[in-house]
């Protein structure tokens, strides 16, 4: 891509757009900045980036903008179907994505990671995997940290591990990683793919140009990745914790791969059958990558989990406060409820991503949580499913806030207080970990 002669509209001031603007800012290209929405923040952002020759966009200038640019770089938070989007492609021009951007000019080998769950937890452990290996490693894409901003300060002798959203691969098209690894596809963001089908072929997009010499990591107890398997060229190796597969399996308690034992799950320190598919994707990866799977193991089982996934906040007055904001999806949800050992009072709420909440509620019925505080733009919705369900012992407040302190003082001494929402942060928040802090501060206060 010849950057001196073209004119890029870089739409959402995200850490991603930000980060696509300075990318191309920095070789020469005349770059247009725009966002829908204008705070205190996105003007900061835009600013500096007028500062070193990017043209800001206002509303009032749209259209002209439009019709004057070459490619439309689309943050991830801004869907396909947009008007922006349909407008740049009833013009005949090329939309891109952030991570697009940074893979066409990203040289370290690449470990790309997506799924409905697990994604965000299975970069960090293999992160650890490589770094315990004496490899030079990075988190990078949907974890945070935008890949456009890593890309060339990555050699080929370095790691690029990827986080890719279903978001992300809407305008992903260049990204064939070393390895790619899917680690679950459950129902989520259905508000924005419209339905399942389109889902599973966003998430099968990351394996579908990988070649016989690259390998997919798929999860075989997930029916819907195994059957991905069939659209590949590449090499797949299967983990399961159901069956003894010829990849990466679970059985009595330990991790095998290739039918030998490579350690105990017990030795992990973080909890739950859920980080047993972390560990054995990790432990199936590291096997694709040539590394040690002894150092491999060592780094799984010293791997301390990562911030709002299942994180112990404190406990006081004889209660636990677990802080799992990253749990936006019934299933996440369900997987935070299945590690509870104690009775439970669950939040639950915030936005609807096109749920049905029905079946978390049946499943709930039968679980350690005794009491739902619902809150939230989608609190109707998930009380209409909780009384569909049968399931009685809830609680409905409007606001976040309320919701924490009523869940707070409903609670008795010995249960636990779970914040696991099964839902969108963005209602309220700017996404789940300005939540989860949210969480943290009040308890904490209260």
């Amino acid at each position: 891509m010849y950057f001196c002669n073209q004119k890029f509209f870089v739409a959402g001031m995200s850490k991603s757009g930000e980060s696509s603007a300075a990318f191309l800012l920095r070789r020469g290209a005349k770059v247009y900045v725009y966002d829908d929405f204008i705070s205190d923040n996105v003007m900061t952002v835009m600013k500096s980036l007028e500062q070193r020759g990017a043209v800001i966009v206002t509303a009032d200038a749209y259209e002209s903008a439009v019709r004057a640019c070459d490619v439309l770089v689309l943050s991830p938070g801004i869907p396909i179907d947009n008007a922006l989007p349909v407008l740049f492609r009833k013009m005949g021009k090329a939309i891109i994505g952030e991570e697009e951007l940074g893979a066409l000019y990203l040289r370290a080998t690449a470990v790309a990671v997506t799924g409905t769950n697990g994604k965000t937890t299975t970069v960090s452990m293999l992160n650890d995997v490589l770094k315990l290996d004496g490899k030079n490693s990075t988190m990078c894409g949907n974890i945070g940290n935008p890949l456009v901003g890593v890309a060339e300060k990555l050699s080929f002798d370095d790691y690029a591990i990827i986080e890719v959203s279903s978001f992300q691969l809407e305008t992903l098209f260049s990204l064939r990683p070393h390895v790619a690894i899917i680690t679950n596809i459950t129902e989520d963001h259905l508000n924005r793919h419209y339905n399942m089908e389109n889902y599973v072929f966003l998430k099968s997009k990351l394996i579908r140009n990988l070649r016989e010499s690259e390998f997919a990591v798929l999860n075989y107890d997930d029916e819907r990745v195994r059957r991905l398997a069939e659209l590949t060229r590449a090499k797949v190796i299967f983990f399961s914790a159901e069956h003894r597969t010829d990849g990466v399996y679970y059985a009595d308690g330990d991790i095998y791969c290739n039918g030998e034992r490579v350690f105990s799950a017990n030795d992990m320190r973080v909890e739950g059958l859920h980080n047993i598919y972390n560990a054995l994707a990790c432990i199936a990866a590291s096997y694709a990558l040539g590394i040690d799977l002894q150092v491999a193991a060592k780094a799984v089982c010293q791997f301390k989990g990562v911030r709002h996934r299942l994180e112990k906040v404190c406990e006081q007055n004889g209660k636990t406060y677990i802080n799992d904001s990253k749990g936006t999806n019934v299933d996440a949800t369900l997987k935070a409820v299945a590690c509870m050992d104690a009775d439970t009072v669950i939040l639950l709420g915030g936005k609807d991503k096109g749920y049905d909440y029905e079946p978390l509620f049946e499943k709930i019925k039968d679980s350690r949580v005794v009491h739902a505080v619902l809150y939230g733009e989608n609190r109707i919705k998930l009380l209409n499913a909780a009384i569909k369900s049968e399931f009685t012992s809830i609680s409905l407040c409007s606001d976040f806030y309320t919701a924490v302190y009523v869940a707070d003082h409903t609670a008795k001494s010995g249960q636990t207080i779970l914040l696991s929402p099964a839902s969108s942060s963005f209602d309220a928040f700017s996404g789940y970990e300005e939540r989860g802090d949210a969480f943290i501060k009040a308890v904490k206060v209260g």
